[in-house]
């Protein structure tokens, strides 16, 4: 699809665009919030709206309409954001065909993936991948979990290890790496929580420190309502760490992958509790956009984790 009067415009205002600018106004016009895609574009709020600012006036139209509550696109901002995805597109589509010419593997890849994934997994990883191919950088980057895969659609990373939801995302590609149990976990020493955990439990009144979205909170939410209760929220947090963290200070009970606790300086401070029944387990793995795959560099990252992870968890 062609988009003249954009192209036209691009050639003639004198003003380059960087993919790092296309990738912030994706981000924005994904997440409609400059808080929250400052945070994912790693930018000060700021300089975000410095960023599509310029933008716009070098478009010469406004491709958002902003007030005090909320951020949405325009018409303009829609037919933009169809303009940014194809040039975004056809810049990687150049930079394989420059690199296959070349017949050397060299350049940078951006991976994304919670710290307690770095340390379960990238490593072993990453120390093979960079034996086969010393030209190829790595870019790491660590943050929430519940994010990864968002920001692998927006087009801010290339790969991430994630968490894989019920549905898989359309247009993307998972391979399995690892599975782990999604376990509930109570500070070791309950305090003014030990007669709330005293058997049996009241689990509607238990107060509950639960991940903001993601696979574990959806598995949450649904164990909940399959036993036909409410929970009594404590606190909505990012990251598993921060569970972790708060429970062990006895401030409720939490939901997080054992493996966090495995990779944790405070496992010795909760323990697991046997609730039926159980949770599924996080099917934990690589994510990619399919069409990524044809980056000689990320099949070659993708073939490395295929053969040192053989397909054999959930599909």
């Amino acid at each position: 699809m062609q988009y003249p009067t954009f192209c036209n415009i691009c050639s003639s205002w004198r003003l380059t665009l960087d993919t790092r600018t296309l990738q912030q106004f994706l981000i924005l016009a994904d997440t409609l919030h400059f808080g929250r895609a400052s945070e994912q574009c790693y930018v000060s709020p700021s300089a975000l709206s410095r960023s599509i600012k310029q933008l716009e006036e070098g478009l010469g139209c406004e491709l958002f309409t902003r007030d005090n509550r909320s951020v949405r696109l325009t018409a303009d901002g829609e037919l933009f954001q169809s303009y940014a995805r194809d040039a975004l597109d056809q810049w990687d589509a150049i930079r394989q065909q420059l690199m296959q010419r070349s017949g050397i593997l060299r350049g940078e890849i951006s991976v994304y993936c919670s710290v307690t994934a770095s340390y379960s997994f990238l490593f072993d990883i990453l120390h093979e991948f960079r034996a086969r191919h010393p030209g190829i950088e790595i870019k790491l980057h660590t943050g929430d979990p519940d994010t990864a895969i968002s920001r692998v659609q927006n087009g801010l990373e290339e790969i991430t290890i994630a968490a894989k939801p019920a549905i898989k995302p359309q247009g993307m590609e998972f391979q399995h790496i690892a599975e782990s149990p999604l376990v509930f976990i109570a500070p070791k020493e309950p305090g003014a929580l030990a007669a709330q955990l005293t058997a049996p439990i009241d689990w509607a009144s238990i107060p509950m420190i639960l991940s903001e979205e993601g696979v574990s909170r959806d598995e949450v939410n649904g164990w909940f309502t399959r036993k036909k209760l409410r929970p009594t929220i404590y606190a909505q947090v990012a990251g598993n760490e921060a569970i972790v963290s708060m429970v062990s200070l006895g401030f409720g009970v939490g939901v997080v992958p054992q493996i966090v606790l495995e990779n944790s300086p405070l496992a010795d401070k909760v323990t697991i509790m046997e609730v039926r029944p159980a949770l599924k387990p996080y099917n934990v793995g690589l994510f990619v956009l399919e069409k990524k795959l044809k980056s000689p560099l990320i099949r070659a990252f993708w073939d490395q984790v295929s053969q040192s992870h053989p397909a054999n968890g959930p599909a």
